[in-house]
């Protein structure tokens, strides 16, 4: 039996800058997550992976394929996507 939802799974690439990397523990990672998924419903999935993931998550700006988008998008990302995390930089 399938554990897969009825609409399926998409792949999508995720890269952490920064703070960001340092609280994912890694600099990129390729995720699975369901079909229709917006950029604000992963936020909240990688919220939920710890406090440092969380406070990162919610004062970071995001880059989908290249394109600022606002964090709160509901635009479904698309197969293959990549969603660049960067959180705020100091210096100028």
């Amino acid at each position: 039996m399938s554990t897969e939802s009825p609409t399926g799974t998409i792949s999508v690439e995720i890269h952490y800058f920064a703070a960001a990397a340092e609280a994912a523990g890694r600099t990129e990672e390729r995720l699975d997550v369901a079909e229709g998924t917006t950029l604000a419903a992963l936020r909240e999935a990688l919220a939920g992976r710890g406090l440092a993931m969380a406070k990162v998550i919610g004062v970071s700006s995001y880059l989908v394929n290249s394109l600022s988008t606002p964090p709160d998008s509901l635009t479904p990302l698309a197969e293959g996507a990549r969603v660049d995390v960067l959180p705020p930089f100091a210096g100028g």
